[in-house]
């Protein structure tokens, strides 16, 4: 390897250590290590802009406008109380109905926004059937981060995964004649509901309650601003699902979808009372989009040094020798990974690397599939893994006044993420590398 090489590995791990450890903000860490490859010249800075793919991030910024919009529709409020008159008062199935809905929102809703509206909504209900918030907060945490690489739109693993390999709409579906992320991750997630309710949510008593006593809206407020955000949000994911015949990039459909919901809300005025654009933008989580800007031009520049193909010509035996070994390895040594790194900067890296692997031979598409789940499943584990669980965390905290020790937090994100990393894996395992690896 070359100094130059070394240079940029120094940079890129500082940069992650640096990230781990929270001790300076993760944007400002990841922006800093850009300017220092450029600085040191790993790369110019047109090379920089260069390797973000801003394609991905035109389908999150496109995506997290309508996002905000949906959030003030009423629309989670008015499922919550849906919710809750389905679980006739039983406090354990009204935490797997409110989970499921987190779950569903989130393959289409970045999933820290999924929280931001449903536990609002949640704690309530959770006081009004006696039940502790932060098994109902953090499930609905767990479960938003879980479903999130279900399907293109709902978080970053699954955009980078096209950014990567290319994988399209249709892909998250059925793939290679066999089933891939949707359907896997649908039934792993159903299962690990079931074992949740069994863990620690069965015994919990039926209570008998006046919904219009809670002080929630029961109804929609404003039925055609529902409306036309719904149709926008529809169009729009189904203007993704036909990308290929239509024949452009998916950020700027989800950007078309976006602006022309804008420009229909700003037309239709005061009948909709629609919050400004301004304030949509304002509610933009930048501070992401600039991280996650910085991390393609980071992982870009171990790519220009060609030290991922280097890693890749290192772990290529593994695979070549016992492919399902490999796997698996790979596997369950990054389940417990991204649970104390931020799993982006992993998966992202591990993408390049399997695409690297893929021109020595290796079958890349089991080892993509089985990164993105692992990556996603393991962020569950703690905190520093996923933002959306430190938001569900600060939630929990905020409602009962009270700091929630790590042995609490690990009680729950330890069954859910053992049993759903498991699940996931049987399934992976018999779907797509034991086939693949014949």
């Amino acid at each position: 390897m070359t100094a130059m090489g070394w240079t940029a590995l120094s940079i890129f791990a500082t940069a992650i250590v640096l990230i781990v450890l929270n001790l300076i903000d993760g944007t400002v860490v990841a922006l800093i290590g850009v300017a220092a490859m450029v600085w040191v010249g790993v790369m110019s800075e047109i090379e920089a802009f260069g390797l973000v793919d801003w394609n991905v991030m035109a389908i999150l910024v496109g995506v997290w406008i309508i996002a905000s919009y949906f959030g003030k529709t009423g629309v989670p409020s008015w499922l919550s109380v849906q919710a809750l008159r389905l679980s006739g008062g039983r406090p354990g199935l009204l935490v797997i109905i409110l989970s499921t809905l987190a779950g569903v929102i989130s393959m289409f809703v970045d999933n820290v926004v999924v929280i931001l509206m449903m536990a609002p909504v949640a704690l309530p209900l959770a006081r009004a059937l006696k039940l502790p918030v932060t098994p109902l907060v953090l499930m609905i945490g767990f479960s938003a981060n879980f479903m999130g690489s279900a399907m293109l739109l709902g978080d970053l693993p699954p955009q980078m995964l096209h950014s990567v390999s290319g994988a399209e709409f249709g892909d998250f579906f059925w793939q290679h004649g066999r089933p891939s992320s949707f359907p896997i991750l649908v039934v792993t997630f159903a299962i690990t509901l079931a074992a949740m309710y069994a863990y620690g949510f069965r015994g919990r008593k039926r209570v008998v309650l006046d919904i219009a006593s809670l002080g929630i809206e029961t109804r929609i407020p404003n039925k055609l601003f529902a409306t036309v955000v719904v149709g926008a949000f529809l169009f729009t994911v189904l203007g993704m699902a036909l990308r290929e015949w239509l024949g452009f990039k998916l950020g700027f459909i989800a950007l078309t979808g976006a602006l022309s919901l804008v420009l229909l809300l700003e037309l239709l005025g005061d009948r909709v009372k629609a919050p400004s654009f301004e304030h949509v933008l304002s509610e933009l989580d930048w501070r992401a989009i600039f991280f996650y800007i910085a991390l393609f031009a980071l992982v870009g520049g171990l790519e220009k040094m060609h030290l991922l193909d280097l890693l890749a010509q290192q772990i290529k035996p593994v695979f070549a020798g016992n492919f399902a070994l490999g796997a698996s390895l790979m596997y369950w040594i990054t389940v417990p990974i991204v649970g104390i790194v931020e799993h982006d900067a992993y998966i992202l890296t591990f993408l390049y690397t399997i695409r690297d692997l893929g021109s020595t031979g290796v079958p890349t598409w089991p080892l993509w599939w089985m990164l993105v789940w692992a990556g996603t499943l393991g962020s569950n584990l703690t905190v520093a893994g996923a933002p959306a669980l430190f938001a569900a965390l600060n939630l929990c905290e905020k409602e009962e006044g009270r700091k929630v020790s790590l042995r609490e937090f690990l009680s729950w994100s330890v069954p859910f993420t053992l049993v759903a990393a498991f699940v996931c894996y049987l399934l992976g395992m018999a779907i797509w590398v034991l086939p693949w690896g014949r």
